[in-house]
Parts: C-alpha cells; structure tokens; sequence
C-alpha cells in the first residue's frame, strides 16, 4: 500500500489522508481507469481516504498517487440508489383500526413491493462508468412504543383465522400491558427496514456491499379483556 497526506499550504484546508492499494490482479486493458495508459506507464490502485472509500485511478510508475482519485463507483451507486426512491416498509400489521389484547399474540407483517422491500434495481453513470444497483430488505426492525423491538429477517405472515390463537412463526410480539396510560390508548411505534445494497461497476472491475434505512410509523390500541361476573 502506499500511504499519500497531501496538505496544502496557506489557509485551505488540507486534503484527506489516502492509502493506495494496487489492484490484483490489474484491470483489463479495455477498463476505463486505464485512460489509454498500459501496465508500462504504471498501475490501477484501489484508494481509499478519510471518510471512507474512495474509489480506484491511474497511479504512474514511482508516484505516491494522485491527489485525488479520478472516479467514486460507490457515490455513483449510491446515486443509483437514490432513483430507486425506496420507502419505510408498508406496514399490514398492526393495524391503525385493528384493536389487541394484552397477552394474545400479535403477528407483525408488511406487505411486499418494490419501492418497500425489494428487490429494486437501477443503474447510474457518472464519468463514463456506468454502476448497476441492487436493493433488498435485509431486516425489519420493529420498536413496539412498549419499551421492546423485535427484529425479523423477512416482511412477516399475514395472519388468517384458521391460525387461532397461535404465535407468529417469524415475525411476532405480545404486549405485556394496556396502552390505556399511552396518548389516545395506544401504543406508537416505528418499523425500519434495513436495505442492503450491492453494487458493481463492470469497467472498472469493481463492485461492493453497503446498507440503508428507512423508517414507517404505526400504532397500536391494545387493551384488556373485560370480564363480567
């Protein structure tokens, strides 16, 4: 690896510390990093800088590297996953209507779509390097407003009349006490969908992982059942 602190002098403020680590094995000699350079001028290096990384560039033969890498196939990925415009997850369960009891079991599920669980594509070019994108609900991860969260690898069942009484079999809670002393008796909750993300970008020989969030708000009525002796 070859570690490159460029500063700068007078009162700008100084360039982020980058390591450079060369690729192996190298680009093809079509990859567009190259910029009609060969393996005789020098090597492609993978670089990284503070903040995170970076990307990859041309590094000539006996250099410390560039001051800044030439091209960010992960900002360009990101950018890809902007135009998905993925949303909190579409939550079936609770319901706003719906009314629970302390105790019984409560199934949690979220309905299925493109934009809320996935899997959604798209691509992004920037600098002549096109990034294809792909995203998909890795977790869900449901805060009950009761002090508990339960995390679910999966949207959840949709529950049917024929399961009775029984728990959820992936995705489930059970209030433990009324909401009665909650705003409006009910319990207020959010459901956040962790998103991962994987990425490649053919011309560069490159590709990587990276996840984000978003959030949808639910609440739930829950009370006791009255008995009349």
């Amino acid at each position: 690896m070859l570690p490159c602190n460029r500063g700068s002098g007078g009162s700008a403020a100084p360039a982020p510390k980058c390591t450079y680590e060369k690729a192996d094995p190298q680009p093809p000699a079509e990859n567009l990093a190259w910029d009609g350079k060969t393996p005789k001028d020098g090597a492609i290096y993978r670089v990284w800088c503070e903040g995170g990384r970076v990307g990859v560039t041309f590094v000539p033969t006996g250099a410390a590297g560039p001051a800044a890498p030439t091209i960010d196939p992960e900002l360009v990925a990101r950018r890809a996953v902007d135009s998905m415009r993925l949303v909190g997850p579409a939550v079936a369960s609770p319901r706003a209507a719906g009314r629970y009891v302390v105790g019984m079991p409560m199934w949690m599920w979220a309905t299925r779509s493109t934009s809320s669980y996935g899997p959604a594509t798209a691509k992004a070019t920037a600098g002549g390097v096109t990034v294809t994108a792909t995203a998909h609900v890795s977790t869900i991860r449901w805060d009950m407003g009761d002090g508990t969260t339960v995390t679910c690898h999966g949207p959840g069942t949709p529950y049917s009349a024929d399961r009775g009484k029984s728990t959820s079999p992936d995705c489930g809670h059970r209030y433990e006490r009324s909401a009665a002393d909650q705003p409006d008796g009910r319990y207020k909750g959010t459901a956040t969908a962790t998103w991962t993300v994987t990425w490649t970008a053919p011309a560069l020989g490159d590709g990587g992982e990276f996840t984000e969030t978003r959030q949808t708000a639910f609440t739930a009525a829950v009370g006791e059942v009255q008995v009349l002796n």
